[in-house]
């Protein structure tokens, strides 16, 4: 141990200057009251060291809501932090409401493409989407949050059936709305541009009489679509021949008039037309 000499008071005189005689190197000693009951002369136990354990994990405001800014909840800081949620809230509102603010741009933004940023925005893409799948595009819920590189990062949640769906971009703020860009499959497939097209082959035509079976009678397994022999093709219908016109008819004799005999033939009784 070296020994150290009192040299005198800090400039505030709640501390004192110590100084090491063969160094000169100086100390601030703090006097607090183990050091007053020592110098008084009184017996002090010797108190344990506190461990770590013990020592409260207490966050700065800044901490919270740089946890909250990386995407933390209040709950989970709270838990973390070992202290009243109510805490956390008071400093996590801002950066919740700034969260919020970034979601909402997100939506307005252009998703990247193949072939460059679309003309419509995320939320019109992906509203349609969702309805050409049969899905409510009102029950989607957006998120952002901050990543360490200072971009952000924005999850579509959307629940189908049963099943709680989400969907990530990174978001680039710039002009004209910023561009996002999808981040997992599920985004891709969100703003893929043949998202209409069918997904399933369509099925051939099934010839009615083929079907048409009786309800008692057992079924034989149908045979697949790559073993199923083609069906036959209708017999054309004949076709019937036009009629012969037909022959134009004779025209008829005309009907001769009787002779009427003249006057002076009637008067002398002579026949007309005969000779005499």
């Amino acid at each position: 141990m070296r020994e150290l000499t009192v040299v005198g008071l800090d400039v505030d005189g709640k501390r004192i200057i110590c100084e090491v005689s063969d160094t000169g190197e100086k100390f601030i000693l703090c006097s607090d009251e183990r050091l007053q009951a020592a110098v008084r002369g009184d017996r002090v136990s010797p108190r344990p060291p506190q461990t770590i354990d013990e020592v409260p994990n207490v966050l700065r405001p800044k901490d919270i809501q740089s946890k909250i800014r990386a995407g933390a909840s209040v709950e989970q800081v709270a838990s973390m932090a070992g202290v009243d949620i109510a805490r956390v809230e008071r400093f996590a509102h801002p950066v919740l409401l700034e969260r919020s603010r970034a979601a909402e741009l997100a939506t307005a933004a252009h998703p990247v493409l193949a072939d460059g940023p679309a003309v419509l925005t995320l939320s019109e893409i992906v509203t349609a989407s969702l309805v050409s799948r049969g899905l409510d595009p009102e029950g989607t819920t957006w998120d952002a949050w901050r990543n360490e590189d200072g971009r952000w990062t924005v999850q579509l949640s959307w629940k189908a059936g049963r099943s709680d769906n989400v969907a990530h971009f990174r978001f680039s703020p710039g002009a004209h709305g910023g561009t996002a860009t999808p981040f997992d499959d599920a985004a891709s497939e969100l703003i893929d541009p043949n998202f209409a097209r069918p997904a399933l082959r369509a099925v051939a035509a099934v010839n009615a009489a083929a079907t048409a079976v009786s309800a008692e009678a057992p079924q034989a397994p149908q045979p697949t679509q790559a073993t199923q022999a083609p069906l036959p093709l209708p017999a054309p219908e004949p076709v019937a021949e036009p009629e012969p016109p037909a022959p134009p008819r004779p025209p008829r004799a005309r009907k001769r008039k009787p002779e009427v005999p003249a006057w002076e033939d009637v008067l002398l009784g002579v026949r007309s037309g005969t000779q005499p």
